[in-house]
């Protein structure tokens, strides 16, 4: 609970926060720190990342007149200190809860969020919006985006950068420099960055920054001194070796200590008044403040409940392994029986299961960053050499790729299987983290086949098979524990083929994916009131078993059950065969709406959406008696 007494509990929006002095600031970002260790160790989230951007956002926000200036955040998940002190720390307990604040910045939870930031490397397109509107209208706005250094390795920042300095857009680009993004950071760039925190170009317009900073006394001599230590050194450079984004048209300041307030505000106060496009480097530490967290920045990236006095993780009250664990394991079963196998992700090793595999065959382990394009686009590339790449990545971040699964791997019909893990609803990190699109979206695509399944030994069986077929294979699969069920050796499933888990002549419910287990328990609920309920695993949701379905469409009901969106969904292909069938049974589609699914408990965000076994069978009953 906030102190009553606390600096924290009088700020009601950023706008107070330019009355405080550099040392109210900085009491203001310990007690900040206290109580996002406070609320994320009962609700979970995204702890080191907020933790180590507390001082820059304050720095910010008391030299900037939001809204009508404007913070636009990369990814969203070190916001929580910019949601303490935008009117929200009354409500800061319910943080990714159902009907709480969420996560990230939200439009539609607060005029200070600018930009619903939740996918990495987008916060400078947005930004350079911000700057050319600001342009084109002739107002006088600031715009500052703050990107991590992981972030920037990504395509898309890269192509706005180019615009940004090609145009000379008026902005300031903070790049939070903390060597980590949620694995560790690799890459060229990253080592680029490592070389400028010690050197840096010369360029005109640095020299206007240095005058500007030694000017009028605001910085301390020290930092003063270290500034002229830069220049001199720099002016002995050669072009080729100029900082990269300076070459781009973009000027970078030298390192700044990101959790000092004052060397901050400094020089802000500077970038803030100059009519072209600046970076400033900001070195911060990943947890700053929580030693936890800064001995664990990758497990305290984004966490569950845990206890506040040790950073231990509470109790999940499940022996059963995670879907990933399982993924990882059956994996590198599958690697030591065949050399040709790659895995490849983007950024998140431990996030989808590979830390064994790296341990096992590092040379046949690739992290390309924050990049999923590349990451699919290199598959295919291996796979046309003669590799069995596997690209392991969260089904909200395949997105990022549609045209290089589309256009690189689908069109030549390359054998590359797609490990699309968090499928379905992933409860706290809401709308942006969602993976309810991909079974729409990877349905449309010409020779691609998808897996969905039901249990974890059944994503055993679907591993296995993916890697022996020819041509691309996706199998989706949900975050979080799994069933339970034995894990028997590897084998192959036929495809499009589906298996019956339960019999019953009144209904067929065709599922997909887990949401076979919750079919089964409505099949329960149904036969409470006389109903009697076959549960087909469908197992494959391209191709469809046409004949599963013939046979469902001689019940009294088809239902088709799937964790992904009814928009262009499983669902949608059982219809389109239901239509090629005379006299079939009337259909009901269940699935995700049509519609943006906020945070939450995973077993809520079903229960609200209608595809926990209650309401399954509800729905049921309701379309037997229509």
């Amino acid at each position: 609970m906030t102190d009553p007494h606390s600096i924290l509990s009088s700020i009601n929006s950023p706008a107070d926060l330019h009355v405080l002095t550099e040392e109210e600031l900085g009491i203001l970002s310990q007690e900040i720190r206290s109580q996002i260790i406070d609320t994320t160790s009962k609700t979970g989230g995204h702890v080191a990342s907020s933790l180590g951007a507390v001082e820059i956002i304050l720095a910010v926000h008391s030299l900037i007149d939001s809204p009508r200036d404007k913070i636009v955040f990369d990814v969203g998940h070190q916001s929580y200190a910019h949601k303490l002190v935008t009117g929200r720390l009354s409500r800061f307990d319910s943080l990714r809860q159902l009907g709480g604040i969420s996560g990230f910045p939200r439009p539609n939870e607060s005029e200070y969020d600018a930009h619903p930031s939740g996918h990495a490397s987008d916060s400078l397109s947005v930004a350079s919006g911000f700057a050319k509107a600001k342009q084109m209208s002739g107002t006088d706005e600031k715009i500052v985006a703050l990107i991590g250094d992981a972030a920037l390795a990504g395509g898309m920042a890269f192509e706005a950068l180019n615009y940004i300095g090609s145009q000379q857009l008026p902005m300031v680009i903070i790049l939070n420099d903390n060597e980590m993004s949620i694995s560790k950071n690799v890459g060229a760039l990253m080592k680029h960055l490592g070389n400028i925190r010690a050197t840096h170009s010369y360029r005109d317009t640095r020299e206007f920054v240095q005058e500007r900073l030694e000017s009028g006394g605001r910085m301390s001599n020290a930092i003063a001194e270290f500034g002229k230590r830069m220049k001199d050194s720099t002016k002995h450079m050669f072009i080729p070796h100029a900082m990269l984004y300076e070459q781009l048209g973009i000027v970078c300041t030298a390192p700044i200590d990101g959790q000092n307030i004052h060397e901050l505000r400094e020089t802000l106060k500077v970038v803030l008044d100059m009519d072209a496009p600046v970076m400033m480097h900001v070195v911060t530490k990943k947890g700053a403040g929580y030693e936890p967290a800064e001995r664990e920045p990758e497990r305290f990236h984004g966490v569950g409940p845990y206890d506040p006095a040790t950073g231990k993780a509470r109790p999940k009250g499940t022996c059963a392994p995670s879907y990933t664990e399982v993924f990882g394991s059956a994996l590198v079963e599958e690697a030591k029986a065949n050399p040709d196998i790659v895995a490849i992700t983007a950024a998140m090793e431990g996030g989808t299961g590979l830390k064994e595999f790296r341990r096992l065959f590092p040379d046949r382990f690739i992290d390309v960053g924050i990049a999923e394009e590349q990451a699919v686009g290199m598959a295919s590339g291996l796979a046309a050499a003669g590799k069995k790449p596997v690209v392991a990545l969260y089904s909200t971040f395949l997105q990022r790729a549609i045209d290089q699964t589309v256009v690189d791997v689908s069109l030549p019909n390359l054998d590359v299987v797609f490990a699309i893990d968090r499928a379905g609803i992933v409860g706290d990190d809401g709308p942006t983290h969602h993976g309810v699109f991909d079974i729409a979206y990877l349905r449309m695509i010409p020779n691609m086949r998808v897996l969905a399944p039901s249990d974890e030994a059944e994503l055993v069986h679907a591993l296995h098979t993916a890697l022996d077929l020819s041509g691309p294979v996706a199998i989706r699969y949900p975050r979080g524990a799994a069933c339970g069920a034995k894990i028997e050796p590897a084998r192959m499933l036929e495809q499009g083929r589906s298996r019956v888990v339960r019999s019953g002549d009144d209904v067929s419910i065709l599922a997909f994916g887990r949401m076979v287990q919750n079919a089964l328990h409505a099949a329960d609920v149904l036969a409470e009131k006389g109903i009697s309920t076959e549960v087909v695993d469908m197992r494959w949701i391209k191709p469809l078993d046409v004949d599963a379905i013939a046979r469902a469409a001689e019940r009294k009901l088809v239902v088709t059950l799937e964790e992904g969106s009814v928009a262009g969904g499983a669902g949608e292909g059982v219809l389109a065969e239901l239509a090629r069938i005379d006299d079939a049974a009337p259909a009901l589609v269940l699935g995700i709406p049509d519609r943006f699914i906020m945070q939450g408990n995973t077993d809520l965000l079903l229960a609200e959406v209608g595809l926990d076994a209650q309401d399954i069978a509800t729905s049921i009953l309701k379309h037997l008696a229509s």
